[in-house]
């Protein structure tokens, strides 16, 4: 056998092993779903496409992904339609699907989970969350008069929503406001990435108190949108490594690629976590940057803060 064909032989050999591993579960607070500990980022399978979408969707059902990310405004609502042809034929019954609405008045959100719902092809999502909170003028607006946490009730209420939380990755201040404000919330979603405890840090500032909440943790940016690894600060797998050691449920992935999928899926099924001499060991190599809103350019930059 010549070596090019041994390898591929091999690699293929190696895929199929993946998918017999069993898959980490784990329960997204008290929510109570039974959640696989690596969710599908919904807006990087679009990148490239419905037709590699759907592919990345159906292999990550395959390596025993149950929990699936989107949003309403993810490539102007391609990636809810996306999933709404995946599922169809009764796989949708089978997975945890995810979406988002951004607007930040109640008829506003309605409406957006209404449009998820028709493009995703059921009549309820696992999890519906407020999307990507930045700052306190939208607090504002979500908890004021006819503002979208009436909409997030109201949509749990009539069993369109089973669960509902928010997600963020500005300010961790918005985050601490939001969880105090409303008892109701389940889930939150936030940045839990190597460089994020040095500065504006979710980890130190909201993660305890999601947990003292006893909320469900979905962890996101594990490699700051590409910029640790673009930056030579860590690997893809170091990053991933250190996130599923946090005290989190799951990471949301985003992948282009089902190599990039099988990769992170192995790094997932084959976790040793970090210990606590490694983190920090970890975490005194990071200090040394860069760090800060350079990289992790979603947080609110330093001249703000």
């Amino acid at each position: 056998m010549q070596r090019r064909t041994f390898l591929q032989v091999s690699a293929a050999a190696g895929f199929g092993a993946l998918a017999d591993q069993p898959m980490p579960m784990a329960t997204l607070g008290k929510s109570g779903l039974r959640v696989s500990r690596f969710c599908l980022g919904g807006y990087h399978m679009a990148v490239r496409g419905e037709e590699n979408a759907i592919r990345l969707i159906h292999r990550a059902i395959e390596l025993g992904v149950n929990f699936f990310d989107s949003a309403h405004h993810y490539h102007k609502g391609l990636s809810d339609e996306i999933y709404g042809k995946a599922l169809a034929g009764g796989l949708r019954h089978k997975v945890l699907l995810m979406s988002k609405a951004q607007l930040r008045d109640r008829d506003g959100a309605m409406r957006q989970l209404e449009e998820t719902l028709r493009r995703m092809r059921t009549d309820y999502l696992d999890l519906w969350q407020c999307h990507e909170v930045s700052t306190q003028q939208e607090v504002d607006r979500i908890l004021g008069p006819k503002g979208a946490l009436e909409a997030f009730v109201q949509a749990k209420q009539q069993g369109k929503a089973r669960h509902i939380g928010f997600t963020g990755h500005h300010d961790p201040a918005v985050h601490q406001r939001l969880l105090d404000a409303f008892d109701g919330w389940e889930t939150v979603q936030h940045p839990v990435n190597l460089i994020d405890p040095h500065y504006l840090s979710f980890i130190r500032i909201v993660l305890p108190n999601i947990r003292k909440k006893g909320l469900g943790l979905l962890a996101m940016k594990t490699n700051a949108m590409g910029e640790i690894s673009r930056n030579g600060i860590a690997t893809v797998a170091e990053c991933l490594r250190f996130a599923w050691s946090q005290d989190v449920d799951t990471v949301v992935s985003g992948v282009e690629t089902v190599e990039q999928l099988e990769e992170n899926v192995r790094v997932c099924k084959t976790l040793q976590k970090m210990s606590g001499e490694e983190i920090a060991a970890l975490l005194e190599r990071t200090r040394r940057g860069p760090f800060g809103s350079r990289i992790e350019r979603y947080k609110k930059p330093e001249s703000q803060a």
